[in-house]
C-alpha cells in the first residue's frame, strides 16, 4: 500500500497562505484577531445551549417512543414508525447510562453537532487560512438550521456530523493513496445515508470531487473507489430493510405544503446573513483600493475549491427544492437541508476571502450580534418549537377528577392514512407524546384531518359519551381545528362546550352535557 508522506512543490503551493508559512502567524495583532473568533464561536455553541431544557417537540417524543419499550423493541418499532434505526440504538444506550431526561435525550446530539463543528473547521482549515476556517464554523454554528439540530431529538445532528467527516477525509484524499482513508470515505459516506436517506442527495457530488481530485492518477483513482464502494455497500445493507419500508409506505410521508422562494433563500443567506454581508462590500472595495492590490493572492479561489464548496452546498438543497416544486413529493423541509449546511458555510468563508483579514473580524462580529438579536427575539427563544407537554398536563389536571376521557387528535400525517388504535392509544406511535408525558384518563384517539375515520371514531364515542351523560374534553393542534369544528357541530344537541386553554397552536375544550349530574359532580369538585 503506498501512502503519500510528503508534499511535492506544488503541493505546498496549494496550501493556503498561513500554512505555506507558519511564521507569519506570530505577534499580538494576529492573537486579538484569532481571539475574536475564538469567542464568536463559543458565543454562537452557547446559543445552542438556550433550549436544551425545553420540553420535547412532536417529532422528539417518536424517537422516545421507538426506544421507550426497550432495546428488544426498536428493530420491531422501525416497522411501525419511520425512524433512524442507528440513532435509535445509540439514543438506547446514551439513556440507559445517563437517563430520560430532556436535557440527557439531547446531550448525543448536541456532542454530534459540537464534533461536526470541529470536522467542518478541519475541513475549511486544509481549504483556507486560518480565519476563514474559523469564520466557516461560526457561520455553521449560527445557520438557524444547525442551531435547532444542534438539541433536536433525531439523528439530524449525527447526519451533519457523517457529512462533514466524509467532506474532511474526500479533502484528505487528494494527495493521499492510501486503501485505508478510501476505506474510512466509503465508511462516512454510508453514515450519511444511516441517519436520513435524504442526505444521499449529496452522494454523487462527493463522487464526481473525488474523481475530480484525483484526475491526474487514474490508477490510484479506481483503486481507492473500489476499496470505497466495497465499504458503502457492506455498511449501507443495514439500512436496506428501513428503507424498503419506507418506499412501500412513501404515500404516507408527504407533505401537504409546496415551499416558497423565500425558503430556499433562507438557506443561502438567513435573514441577518445577506443584509451583513451587503453592508461590508463597499468596506471591502474601499479596503482593496488602499490595499495596493496586496492579499489577492491569498484571497483567489481555486478550481477545485471552488468545485467543492458548491457542489456539496448550493446544488444538493437546489436538487430538494426543485423537486418539491415541480412534483407533489415535498420534500424540502428546513431539516433535511442539514445536509448542505456545511458546504454553504464553505462557500460564504470562500466568498469572504476577498475581504480584507480586518473586514472579516468585522463582519464575523456583526454576525454574531445580529444572530443573538434574531433569536433572542425569535418564537423559538428557550422553546424548541411547540411542545405537548403543556397541553397535556393541562388536560391531565383537568380529567383527573372524574376520570373525563380526552378525545385527542394525532399530530403525526401518518394518522390520516392508518386505523385509530382501539385499545392502545397510549402505547401507538400515532400518540408518541403520550409516552413521554403520560394521560392517566382514557384516551379517544383521532387522525390528524378530519376525514373517515374521523367521522366513524368520533360519532361512535359520541353516541355513547351521550347516553352516559359524560364530560369529555377534546385536544386538538392548529392541523385538526376543522375536527373540533365537526365535533362541536355534532354534539350541540346535547352538550355545551367552552374552550378552557388555548397557547401554541393547541386549544383545550370542555364538553359538558346539559342537565348531566357528572356535570354538577365536577363542577361543585372544582
Amino acid at each position: 500500500m503506498k501512502v503519500t508522506t510528503s508534499l511535492s512543490k506544488a503541493q505546498v503551493e496549494d496550501l493556503p497562505a498561513d500554512k505555506q508559512n507558519p511564521e507569519g502567524w506570530h505577534g499580538a495583532s494576529r492573537r486579538a484577531v484569532l481571539g475574536v473568533y475564538g469567542l464568536a464561536l463559543a458565543i454562537s455553541i452557547a446559543l445552542w445551549l438556550l433550549a436544551i431544557r425545553a420540553p420535547l417537540n412532536l417529532d422528539e417524543t417518536g424517537s422516545y417512543w421507538q426506544i421507550c419499550a426497550g432495546i428488544a423493541k426498536i428493530w420491531q418499532r422501525q416497522f411501525l414508525f419511520p425512524s433512524c434505526l442507528a440513532y435509535s440504538y445509540i439514543l438506547q444506550f446514551w439513556t440507559r447510562l445517563f437517563g430520560t431526561s430532556e436535557i440527557a435525550l439531547r446531550v448525543p446530539s448536541l456532542l454530534a453537532m459540537l464534533g461536526a463543528m470541529y470536522v467542518l473547521h478541519r475541513s475549511a482549515r486544509e481549504m483556507f487560512d486560518r480565519e476563514s476556517s474559523l469564520l466557516a464554523a461560526v457561520i455553521f454554528c449560527l445557520h438557524p438550521t444547525i442551531l435547532f439540530a444542534a438539541i433536536d431529538v433525531r439523528p439530524y445532528a449525527l447526519g451533519a456530523l457523517s457529512v462533514n467527516a466524509a467532506i474532511y477525509i474526500l479533502i484528505r484524499l487528494r494527495y493521499n493513496d492510501s486503501n485505508w482513508l478510501a476505506a474510512l470515505f466509503g465508511l462516512s459516506a454510508a453514515c450519511i445515508v444511516w441517519f436520513q436517506f435524504l442526505f444521499a442527495v449529496i452522494l454523487p457530488f462527493l463522487v464526481v470531487c473525488f474523481f475530480v481530485f484525483k484526475r491526474g492518477e487514474r490508477r490510484t483513482a479506481w483503486r481507492q473507489f473500489g476499496v470505497a464502494l466495497v465499504a458503502f455497500v457492506l455498511a449501507v445493507l443495514l439500512t436496506v430493510p428501513g428503507l424498503l419500508f419506507l418506499i412501500r409506505t412513501r404515500a404516507m410521508h408527504v407533505f401537504d405544503t409546496a415551499p416558497k422562494l423565500s425558503a430556499l433563500a433562507a438557506m443561502f443567506a438567513p435573514g441577518w446573513m445577506l443584509p451583513i454581508f451587503l453592508c461590508f462590500v463597499p468596506i471591502a472595495f474601499l479596503a482593496a483600493m488602499f490595499s495596493n492590490g496586496r492579499g489577492d493572492a491569498q484571497g483567489r479561489a481555486k478550481g477545485w475549491q471552488i468545485l467543492l464548496c458548491v457542489s456539496l452546498g448550493p446544488i444538493p438543497v437546489l436538487i430538494l427544492y426543485a423537486v418539491s416544486a415541480i412534483t407533489p413529493i415535498h420534500i424540502f423541509v428546513t431539516r433535511y437541508c442539514v445536509v448542505s449546511i456545511p458546504g454553504i458555510a464553505l462557500c460564504w468563508a470562500l466568498l469572504l476571502r476577498r475581504f480584507g483579514s480586518q473586514t472579516r473580524v468585522l463582519f464575523c462580529a456583526a454576525l454574531v450580534v445580529f444572530s443573538i438579536l434574531s433569536y433572542v427575539n425569535g418564537p423559538f427563544f428557550r422553546q424548541h418549537d411547540v411542545p405537548w407537554k403543556y397541553a397535556l398536563q393541562f388536560v391531565e389536571r383537568n380529567a383527573s377528577a372524574d376520570n373525563a376521557p380526552v378525545v385527542m387528535c394525532s399530530g403525526f400525517i401518518e394518522s390520516d392514512y392508518l386505523p385509530m388504535p382501539v385499545d392502545s392509544a397510549k402505547t401507538s406511535f400515532l400518540f408518541a407524546p403520550l409516552s413521554y408525558y403520560p394521560l392517566s384518563v382514557p384516551v379517544v384517539p383521532l387522525p390528524r384531518n378530519l376525514n373517515g375515520e374521523t367521522a366513524l371514531v368520533g360519532s361512535l364515542f359520541l353516541e355513547q359519551a351521550s347516553d352516559k351523560h359524560e364530560r369529555f374534553l377534546v385536544l386538538v393542534h392548529f392541523g385538526s381545528y376543522d375536527t373540533l369544528a365537526w365535533i362541536e357541530q355534532r354534539a350541540s344537541t346535547s352538550y355545551t362546550y367552552r374552550t378552557l386553554w388555548a397557547s401554541d397552536g393547541f386549544e383545550v375544550v370542555e364538553f359538558a352535557p346539559r342537565n348531566g349530574p357528572t356535570t354538577q359532580k365536577y363542577r361543585a369538585s372544582r
